[in-house]
């Protein structure tokens, strides 16, 4: 493995391989369910590369909760996934924020033999 390819992001006492998600079967967009937080540039955006209106975009793909949306998910094998998961994100150019900072979570600080058991990619610093 070539360490020039790790991402190490400050604060955080783990880098991450992306090359780990060519093996990997979306662990982090499958499972238990939560919220996938979208801002409106991201619903923007994903909208336009679906290329439909906005409107139909909220009322099709998102939940409201409170004041902010959330992706949708879908029953998945013995879970749920982000219903833009089958086999693969369908809208990773566009994903929004909260997918794109996976896995440099303040949540996995200091918990990051959980965060090693979703993500095959995460390498303590000092293996």
């Amino acid at each position: 493995m070539k360490n020039e390819k790790l991402i190490s992001k400050e604060g955080f006492s783990y880098k991450f391989n992306p090359e780990a998600c060519k093996d990997c079967e979306g662990n982090c967009c499958i499972g238990e369910s939560g919220y996938i937080w979208v801002t409106p540039q991201d619903i923007k955006n994903i909208a336009a590369f679906l290329n439909i209106d906005e409107e139909l975009f909220k009322s099709t793909f998102l939940i409201k909760v409170g004041y902010k949306y959330s992706l949708k998910e879908k029953p998945y094998k013995n879970g749920y996934a982000c219903i833009f998961f089958e086999n693969g994100c369908k809208i990773y150019p566009v994903r929004p924020n909260q997918c794109r900072t996976f896995p440099f979570w303040d949540y996995y600080k200091d918990k990051i033999e959980e965060l090693k058991k979703e993500c095959p990619g995460i390498i303590e610093d000092g293996e």
